[in-house]
């Protein structure tokens, strides 16, 4: 059932023509009736059809020629003169067209507020119907057509809730109790459309009576609701996986307010601070107060066990307590750097930082910060940590072990080393004995030589000299200490190794070349370790050459300034070689060419070398070393191990 149609001037030409002739006879009765009568009241009637067929305008004209018609009867049947009864008919009849005129446009008005009334339910998306006091559908509109698949002539007449088959949320009897005690009701439904699928839909029903109180009818507005169950269904299972990752992963993650800090550094922005890390640097008051804008709405298990609090409250909320400042130090420059990523734009920033947990140990962490794109989302930053302390702890252990195994090397080194380090002692030794014996001679003369006899003790004091420097220099080699950086002069180095090697050369029948190019920039290491590292190349050039029969065995050192500044360091054999697939291996731990070799020393040379910023890598041997200290413009045999060292920078030296 549908709203009535508005009335018009188009609602059709038979009412109008029948108006006409209704008009028409009531008019020829009243002049040529000889009844006495109010004959003119029956132009009621044309009226009435005239509010039906006609707009408000053609029932006014309607009703004036209607009035215009009874008194052009009364002066063509009775003529001005006549008075009395005829008159007062007149009258009556003018009185009942104008009172029915009335009437019938305050009818017309009524009609026309239900009808617009009725086109807006027709117009609204949601489906609206209205069913008696039977729950006999009267009237549904075109959204319930389109929500149901059913026409309002298959709709209307039908039993509400058994043609929807609905699925009421509660027993039906309460639901009408609460419907006729309040006259409303609201709540979700299931029901059924015409193909029998299930829709859920979210219902109002509002409760109309009579004027006794009786109740008339309902008017059910709904409004399907099913993609939007579906959707809440689907976010509440987003939002069980999400808490169950948040709480159960391994990984500490913090979820962070960071509106307040981002709404500030707008404002600093506007008022002109563009280089924040600038200003960070300047003024550590803003790192603080920025600090205490930021909220921890929610942290997880790992969070709690990570930072030994209790529980979430002791560290949800604002920090506007001393807690971030325990949780970050103020040392700490990973939130200026956040800070400055925030403000660049950055999506993320990630760190490394040493966060203090509420007991007070130190916990060295791994993290990373996830800011949304939309700034009006920032009330939910994710932070997430990785606590590395067994890390740093398998790092130091390593750091120790490599420490070990490179004293144990240098202690090996030394014991191939002994017979030239025995040479390089017995010397000056023997020139004390020497020196001290002549200088007794002197004086044991009947006129004893004062002078030959200091020259000869000032000798031997030379020479103990010499021999202690030795002795230091061995002992230093073999103690086992912290590393200790100083600036150094890498021929002078590989000057003081070479005299270690004397013996050694001597003993292989070693030749021994060293260049080095003028006004080379000094580089900054342990002398101790960067000795092993030279002794341990040189040594292995030796040892490479000992087989060799053909050739002469020739070591050459060279040292040369490269084009970005960094210092490098070739040492040159001219043995057999390296093969390529002893070349991938060669620096790998326990992996050596000697029948009798450890596999070690090369492995901590790499170490140690990339420990100082530098590289170690070996080639086929290179351009020699001339006499006048210049490359050779041929390459030889054997092989080459390149050392590479950056520059120190100017004034790094200087305490």
């Amino acid at each position: 059932m549908r709203a009535p149609p508005r009335s018009g001037t188009g609602a059709g030409a038979a009412p109008r023509v029948a108006a006409l002739l209704i008009a028409l006879g009531v008019f020829l009765v009243d002049v040529l009736s000889p009844v006495e009568g109010a004959v003119a009241v029956l132009y009621v009637v044309v009226v009435l059809i005239a509010a039906r067929a006609f707009s408000r305008r053609g029932v006014i004209l309607t009703t004036a020629g209607c009035l215009a018609l009874t008194a052009t009867a009364y002066l063509v049947s009775h003529g001005p003169e006549e008075t009395g009864a005829p008159l007062l008919r007149c009258f009556v009849s003018l009185a009942a067209i104008g009172i029915v005129t009335a009437l019938a446009l305050r009818h017309k008005d009524d009609a026309a507020v239900l009808a617009e009334q009725a086109h807006l339910l027709d117009l609204t998306h949601d489906a609206v119907f209205v069913r008696d006091a039977r729950e006999v559908i009267t009237f549904w509109n075109p959204a319930a057509e389109t929500l149901y698949g059913r026409t309002a002539a298959e709709a209307v007449g039908c039993l509400a809730h058994d043609l929807l088959r609905t699925e009421f949320p509660a027993e039906k009897g309460e639901i009408l109790a609460e419907l006729h005690r309040t006259g409303r009701w609201e709540g979700e439904l299931v029901q059924r459309v015409s193909t029998g699928a299930a829709i859920t839909v979210e219902s109002r029903w509002a409760l109309q009576r009579d004027a006794a109180g009786a109740p008339l009818a309902v008017l059910e507005t709904n409004t399907d609701v099913t993609e939007r169950k579906r959707t809440h269904a689907r976010l509440v299972a987003s939002e069980r996986r999400y808490r169950s990752i948040f709480e159960n992963t391994q990984v500490s993650i913090l979820q962070q307010d960071w509106s307040a800090v981002k709404a500030d550094l707008d404002r600093l922005r506007e008022e002109g601070l563009h280089d924040l890390a600038a200003a960070c640097a300047a003024d550590p008051g803003l790192v603080a107060r920025e600090r205490r804008r930021v909220a921890i709405v929610d942290v997880n298990a790992a969070t709690l066990r990570m930072l030994r609090a209790p529980d979430r409250a002791a560290l949800l909320g604002p920090r506007d307590t001393l807690l971030l400042d325990a949780l970050l130090p103020e040392t700490d420059q990973s939130f200026p750097q956040a800070l400055a990523a925030l403000a660049a734009g950055a999506r993320s920033f990630e760190g490394e930082a040493q966060l203090r947990a509420l007991d007070g140990t130190t916990v060295p962490v791994l993290f990373g910060v996830s800011f949304p794109a939309d700034p009006s989302d920032l009330g939910c930053v994710l932070v997430h940590a990785l606590d590395i302390t067994d890390r740093k702890e398998a790092e130091a252990a390593l750091l120790t072990v490599q420490a070990d195994l490179a004293h144990a090397a240098r202690v090996a080194t030394m014991g191939e080393l002994t017979a030239t380090m025995a040479h390089e002692i017995n010397q000056p030794l023997a020139a004390i004995v020497t020196n001290g014996e002549a200088a007794l001679r002197w004086l044991k003369r009947p006129a004893p030589d004062l002078g030959e006899a200091t020259d000869a003790l000032g000798r031997a004091v030379a020479n103990g000299k010499r021999a202690s420097e030795i002795v230091a220099r061995i002992r230093g080699f073999l103690k086992k200490t912290s590393t200790r950086h100083e600036s150094l002069a890498l021929p002078e180095l590989i000057g003081e190794a070479a005299q270690l090697l004397d013996r050694e050369l001597a003993r292989h029948a070693v030749t021994l070349r060293i260049g080095s190019e003028p006004g080379l920039p000094r580089v900054r290491g342990d002398r101790l370790q960067m000795q092993q590292v030279v002794i341990n190349l040189m040594v292995n050039g030796i040892q490479a050459m000992a087989a060799t029969r053909d050739r002469a065995r020739v070591l050459t050192v060279r040292t040369a300034r490269q084009e970005d500044g960094q210092v490098r360091v070739d040492v040159t054999d001219t043995g057999d070689g390296i093969g390529p697939e002893a070349r991938e291996r060669i620096f790998q731990p326990f992996y050596t060419t000697k029948p009798d070799g450890m596999g070690m020393g090369l492995a901590i040379c790499r170490s140690t070398v990339e420990a100082h910023g530098g590289r170690l890598w070996i080639s086929e041997a290179g351009p020699g070393i001339s006499e006048a200290g210049l490359g050779t413009s041929e390459a030889g045999p054997g092989a080459t191990f390149h050392l590479l060292l950056p520059a120190e920078e100017p004034g790094e030296g200087t305490p």
